[in-house]
């Protein structure tokens, strides 16, 4: 992938890429197409039925329907796209604004249950700059919510810092905590090969409910009562806090541009990463619209990235 687009810039993938997988919960196959987009046009899904286009769904929090495990977005007549959080992960980590998200079926494939796939995906076709200025929501003021004996915020930061902990009553887990200043080489590196995880003492309710259909060993670390069931253990140190980021960078991208901002969670998870974000587009006085300065050429992306927020956060 080129390392030449501006980060201050709006992007978007350069040429269509698909991939083929199953839906985690569902456990049906389906087909992701991403497809390079105009400025200002967003994340967007478009949904498909044998090829028929049956709706678009902006990735906005004020679209998601249900947060029960995943993150799933609909729209007033009863389409919705679940697990979409990964995908989006990948797609605000590495820093692309605009694209069309076509999808056959109602749940974006699990894969390998971490975003590297995607991410491998958009390196394979690269990121196209377009003319128009990214922005930013820029956070004024702490926005904090509590629930219960979780609690997560918004507070002003010149970039995009994460700070998340997790604390699991069992010792394959325990507390884990980690803290990023968010940049395409820090998520690449640091979070996007993060699996999702469960409990296998869980899976007899899942798939009661439905839900879990698709899951295996292949997509899923497996906690048991006292060990990883996964042959291979743990890919990296932190694994599953690691994930939760990852979670949360594409929950995050609900907002609907860049967040120049820092979020800090404990305890928490899909739905609370919504509501922090419902409570800060509730408070007019507590965030802002900016557009990064325009720019001739810079040598990377974290680098330009680096310098709009500096630029914007004066």
């Amino acid at each position: 992938m080129s390392n030449r687009f501006i980060g201050a810039r709006q992007t978007t993938v350069a040429r269509e890429v698909e991939l083929v997988g199953t839906g985690v919960h569902s456990g049906a196959p389906v087909s992701v197409i991403l497809h390079p987009a105009e400025a200002d046009t967003g994340l967007r899904f478009v949904v498909t039925r044998n090829t028929r286009l049956v709706a678009e769904i902006a990735a906005d929090v004020r679209n998601v329907k249900n947060l029960t495990l995943c993150t799933v977005l609909g729209d007033e007549h009863g389409v919705t796209v679940s697990t979409v959080e990964h995908l989006l992960a990948a797609l605000r980590g590495l820093g692309i604004d605009n694209c069309f998200i076509e999808i056959d079926s109602k749940e974006v494939p699990i894969m390998d249950g971490s975003s590297i796939a995607f991410v491998e995906a958009i390196d394979e076709v690269g990121i196209r700059e377009l003319a128009a200025p990214r922005k930013f929501i820029k956070i004024l003021k702490p926005i904090r919510v509590e629930d219960g004996g979780c609690w997560g915020e918004l507070v002003p930061h010149t970039g995009f810092h994460l700070d998340v902990e997790i604390d699991f009553d069992t010792p394959l887990i325990g507390r884990q905590h980690l803290a990023l200043e968010m940049s395409p080489g820090v998520f690449r590196n640091e979070l996007a090969r993060a699996r999702t995880f469960g409990f296998m003492s869980d899976v007899e309710r899942l798939w009661k409910a439905g839900l879990a259909l698709g899951a295996n060993l292949n997509n899923t670390v497996a906690i048991g009562d006292d060990r990883i069931l996964n042959r291979e253990g743990l890919r990296c140190p932190k694994e599953f806090v690691r994930h939760k980021m990852l979670d949360a960078v594409g929950d995050l991208s609900l907002a609907g541009h860049p967040i120049l901002g820092a979020y800090r969670s404990v305890r928490g998870g899909h739905r609370l990463n919504s509501n922090v974000l419902l409570a800060l587009f509730a408070d007019k006085t507590a965030w802002t619209l900016v557009q990064a300065p325009r720019v001739r050429e810079v040598a990377s992306v974290e680098v330009a990235m680096g310098a709009a927020a500096v630029a914007l956060a004066e």
